[in-house]
């Protein structure tokens, strides 16, 4: 988006579907950089969409604002629109698998009984639901084995514990990612088309979660037999 293209408020709006209120919140908390001046007019260019962009990506993926705020704030401030939707590929989901939108009757049909709040904060803390509003955004292809977790005693404890391993590693292993991506990948394509290096980021993320679910099971294969060897 060159000068000549540039945005006013009321287009932003339009483009992104956003208000104006929550742009200019988003602009209180840093999400995107302050308008572009041109004499006592302010402009928007594809940056700024961009990040809007990416911002609505996170919230649909249930990020925080708060985790939100961490992950913008690592963005570098000159990125360009190529390198944010770059990023917005990297926080797509690693499986095609969407969540469900139910109320608290589906969802407790769908589990067979009444859940109580405790249930409902032990499938929160293992990553199957989020509250939205009056409903919940569901993992239906993983809610099974939630469910049958609660039936097993699973305490809300253990799992807010375990969301609090995968939250602290998840992100250090994100930045390294990103780095290797950043530093060694995105450089043998400055010139192609930024459509090029993105069906290549599709075409790698199932062959990056494939290898870290072997990592993972590798790990805690040898964790097993170092506690049975103790026992």
């Amino acid at each position: 988006m060159t000068d000549t293209t540039l945005l006013s408020l009321t287009e932003l709006t339009e483009r992104t579907g956003l208000s104006v209120r929550t742009i200019r919140f988003y602009r209180s908390r840093g999400l995107i950089p302050p308008p572009i001046r041109r004499g006592r007019a302010g402009y928007y260019d594809a940056g700024h969409v961009a990040r809007l962009e990416l911002v609505q990506e996170l919230q649909q993926h249930g990020f925080t604002l708060g985790a939100i705020e961490k992950y913008v704030a690592q963005l570098p401030e000159d990125a360009s629109p190529d390198e944010i939707a770059l990023a917005r590929t990297m926080v797509a989901p690693w499986e095609e698998d969407v969540p469900v939108e139910m109320t608290k009757e589906q969802l407790d049909a769908r589990s067979g009984r009444e859940l109580s709040n405790e249930d409902i904060a032990t499938l929160h803390a293992l990553g199957l639901v989020r509250r939205r509003r009056s409903s919940y955004l569901v993992n239906g292809s993983q809610l099974s084995s939630g469910l049958r977790l609660l039936e097993l005693g699973f305490p809300r404890e253990v799992a807010l514990a375990s969301a609090a391993v995968y939250q602290e590693h998840g992100e250090q292993m994100a930045k390294e990612l990103w780095d290797v991506i950043n530093d060694q990948l995105a450089p043998l394509y400055d010139d192609a088309e930024p459509a090029h290096l993105r069906e290549i980021m599709l075409r790698l993320r199932p062959l990056s979660i494939g290898g870290l679910v072997s990592a993972y099971e590798s790990a805690l294969t040898r964790g097993a037999r170092t506690f049975r060897r103790r026992g």
